[in-house]
């Protein structure tokens, strides 16, 4: 059989309450550094959101370039000139430009 000492035993005056801890935000140090840590998130959010607007930029540009390329092809076919063809070559291109995807009829 254990006995316990009087060391061993908790009674109600061991029990921790929240009565003498003060707020973080009172603590001016605690304020100033969740201050720096919200200025240190905001310039990382700052450089992402620049960094996806040059992605979206360099997107764009890689779109009008395509387009361009795209331009340059047909109009060597012929398909884009309105002098070398006819009516029906400009429904079939407008049918094409209409529909998006790879979907190309040569």
């Amino acid at each position: 059989m254990m006995i316990r000492t009087k060391g061993n035993l908790r009674g109600l005056k061991d029990i921790r309450t929240r009565s003498g801890r003060v707020d973080r935000v009172g603590i001016p140090y605690m304020a100033y550094m969740n201050i720096g840590c919200l200025e240190m998130e905001k310039a990382r959010r700052e450089k992402e959101r620049l960094s996806a607007l040059n992605r979206v930029r360099n997107i764009e540009t890689r779109l009008g370039e395509i387009e361009a390329e795209k331009d340059v092809l047909l109009k060597h076919l012929g398909e884009r000139h309105p002098d070398t063809v006819g009516k029906a070559s400009n429904l079939k291109y407008a049918a094409i430009q209409a529909k998006p995807g790879f979907k190309l009829k040569y």
